[in-house]
């Protein structure tokens, strides 16, 4: 029964962040590697078509995986690791890919160029894009955060500092929903820690058990 009650009570305070939230929209062809410092797993996004961001600054790191019609035997493409930096203030944001049915287009996104972040209105979105030197079998996030510590033209540098500890946490953290529990105070500090993958793993693993 309690358990129910914490579920109920973090399930509004993440229904109510998703009303203010901004969804990164993800095609197929899209693998994400990275969002906002965090590794991404495929395992979370398995059934996802996109990720619910609060606003504000963000950055993420991609792959385009694709078959190009107009090559040879269709070639299999698989870009260079792409960022893209822009600040969440619409609804939702896609990323509009330049035709790709030749190497010679491959190419092109390889350099960065050609890919745009758009909103729910088709509308551009100010954004900086840049690439990432990756090596096979390296750390991408750590990759990221080297990155993200020079100044480079998408750099992010507060995405390669150590996340805040539970202590450093506003206090109201521990007011929002339910501050008569201090089990639930924990958990909702948890949550405002992990990245934006895991809360919408987590939201749907709610959504189902308040269902049940």
């Amino acid at each position: 029964m309690k358990l129910r009650l914490w579920c109920a009570g973090l399930l509004t305070m993440l229904i109510g962040t998703a009303l203010h939230a901004t969804t990164l929209k993800l095609e197929p062809e899209i693998d994400l590697l990275v969002l906002d410092g965090h590794k991404i797993s495929g395992s979370w996004l398995k059934g996802a078509d996109g990720i619910e961001l609060e606003k504000g600054q963000h950055q993420f790191l991609f792959r385009v995986e694709k078959t190009l019609s107009g090559a040879s035997r269709n070639a299999r493409y698989i870009s260079v690791p792409l960022i893209a930096t822009f600040v969440a203030e619409t609804k939702s944001v896609s990323i509009r890919l330049p035709v790709l049915e030749t190497l010679n287009d491959a190419k092109q996104l390889d350099r960065g160029a050609g890919f745009q972040l758009i909103n729910e209105q088709n509308q551009v979105i100010a954004s900086q894009h840049d690439t990432l030197s990756l090596r096979a079998g390296s750390d991408a996030e750590q990759a990221m955060v080297a990155y993200n510590r020079a100044n480079h033209i998408a750099s992010v540098p507060r995405f390669a500092e150590p996340q805040q500890a539970v202590g450093q946490l506003s206090p109201s953290a521990e007011s929002v929903a339910f501050n008569n529990s201090p089990d639930a105070a924990v958990l909702y500090r948890w949550y405002m820690q992990v990245d934006s993958a895991t809360r919408q793993h987590l939201r749907r693993l709610l959504k189902a058990l308040h269902t049940s």
